[in-house]
């Protein structure tokens, strides 16, 4: 999953940005409203952090802005003003949360992780399908009650499957969100790591849960036939 914090104080996105990185996310981070307007629009985010008193363009009018423009990237607005008008006036303009500063960072992260759940139609902090638990909070992945360990990235990539069950991820999609070049793609280095995740992931008599879609890219399904 890759991350946005637009945000200008300098050891507050530091901070935050090496902790959300910390718990395997993919974190890019701006401190100018001008230019976090430009990676929000510009690059595909699963989330953003939004500070609203930047310098340059301010919070609300990114908000405002990425609304007008019908852009549906979530967005957790963390910001200082706590007054009831103004978490209103955030959340009416298009805001998906609103986190009061100063807030405790395992706080920022478990909402990050119940935003990502609800922009993906999930519920359970647990993803199921089939014999395959990926559970995103302790980062841990088994199947048939048989721990499997990952790398960081086979990690992001069945995440990203994961929370995609039953869809058609392209390629590009996938090196977008999962990898941390995303920019100009790599279908040969997709379909490796996909290759790592499937041997990992069988065991004798399985059946396969990551099918090919020729021209098309991954689908991770239980019951296709």
């Amino acid at each position: 999953m890759r991350l946005l914090v637009i945000e200008d104080h300098e050891a507050l996105r530091e901070g935050l940005c090496q902790f959300l990185r910390e718990a395997g996310y993919l974190v890019d981070s701006e401190s100018g409203g001008d230019e976090g307007l430009w990676a929000a629009q510009g690059s595909e985010y699963d989330l953003v952090l939004l500070d609203l008193m930047l310098p340059g363009i301010d919070g609300l009018s990114i908000l405002r802005r990425l609304r007008a423009q019908g852009n549906p990237i979530h967005i957790l607005v963390i910001s200082a003003r706590d007054g009831l008008d103004d978490r209103l006036e955030a959340l009416d303009a298009g805001a998906d949360d609103y986190l009061v500063k100063p807030f405790p960072l395992s706080e920022a992260l478990a909402r990050v992780r119940a935003m990502l759940r609800r922009s993906f139609g999930k519920k359970s902090p647990v993803i199921r399908e089939g014999d395959l638990e990926v559970d995103p909070m302790r980062r841990s992945v088994s199947r048939a009650g048989r721990p499997i360990e990952l790398t960081a990235l086979e990690y992001r990539l069945l995440e990203y499957l994961a929370y995609r069950t039953g869809e058609v991820v392209s390629r590009t999609e996938i090196w977008e969100h999962v990898f941390e070049d995303g920019s100009g793609g790599s279908s040969n280095a997709v379909d490796v790591y996909v290759s790592y995740l499937r041997k990992k992931l069988n065991y004798e008599g399985a059946r396969e849960l990551i099918h090919t879609r020729r021209g098309q890219g991954y689908i991770l399904q239980a019951d296709k036939s």
